[in-house]
């Protein structure tokens, strides 16, 4: 089977503050977006990566990638207006010979090759749609309107989801389809994959594929990459 990794990176990333797109803010000296190729590309199990860039960017996007030490191929495509836009058009690009398909977020610039590996490696063996996770720590609550907390959901049937989120071609290609006759929107792939009615298989997350949203997240990063480097 020939696996693709898309990661879309058109989002402006408005959280982390003003400047440049979020995948382009530099972590250690490289843009995270580069990070976050590198790591899929790393992947044993990973044949291609396509990124979805901000549309009119899509030079500028492939030449900071040629300038860095990639390795395997990687495509540019014009994203959308918003992440699940980027996907689809993404997923559109593909080349048809592409089985399973991983969905990447450029703001997960640390994640370990291995997750991939271990999300394709799911797939593979029958799974339609495989997600990373890690158990929640907090406690969480549910709250109404006026912020009066309506129930304590149980920490055990919880898990925070990551990515790469991996999928058969076929499963996400219906899955978008959906979504965009019924103007649906969801917060990751996986959620328009239980809406056609899938199930979803869980794969054991890492600490270190966490989002960098907020600035105290990017020094986060840095210290972590600091490390790596070190060791």
């Amino acid at each position: 089977m020939t696996v693709a990794a898309i990661v879309p990176a058109a989002g402006r990333g408005e959280r982390l503050g003003p400047g440049v797109p979020k995948a382009m803010r530099p972590l250690g000296g490289t843009p995270m977006l580069v990070h976050a190729v590198r790591g899929m590309l790393s992947a044993r199990l990973v044949d291609l990566v396509v990124v979805a860039a901000p549309p009119g960017d899509e030079a500028e996007v492939l030449s900071v990638l040629a300038s860095h030490d990639i390795g395997k191929e990687v495509r540019v495509v014009a994203g959308g207006a918003t992440r699940q836009d980027s996907v689809r058009r993404a997923l559109e690009s593909l080349p048809a010979d592409v089985d399973i398909v991983l969905v990447h977020d450029a703001a997960r610039p640390l994640t370990p090759s291995e997750i991939a590996d271990a999300v394709v490696q799911k797939v593979r063996s029958g799974s339609d749609a495989v997600v990373p996770g890690l158990a929640v720590a907090d406690t969480i609550k549910r709250v109404d309107a006026d912020g009066v907390v309506t129930e304590t959901l149980r920490r055990s049937e919880l898990v925070a989801v990551q990515t790469p989120q991996g999928f058969t071609r076929e499963l996400l290609a219906k899955a978008h389809d959906a979504a965009l006759i019924d103007g649906f929107d969801a917060s990751d792939d996986a959620g328009l994959a239980e809406r056609v009615g899938a199930a979803v298989t869980v794969v054991a997350g890492s600490e270190e594929a966490f989002k960098v949203t907020r600035p105290a997240d990017l020094l986060f990063a840095e210290a972590l990459l600091r490390e790596r480097r070190a060791r």
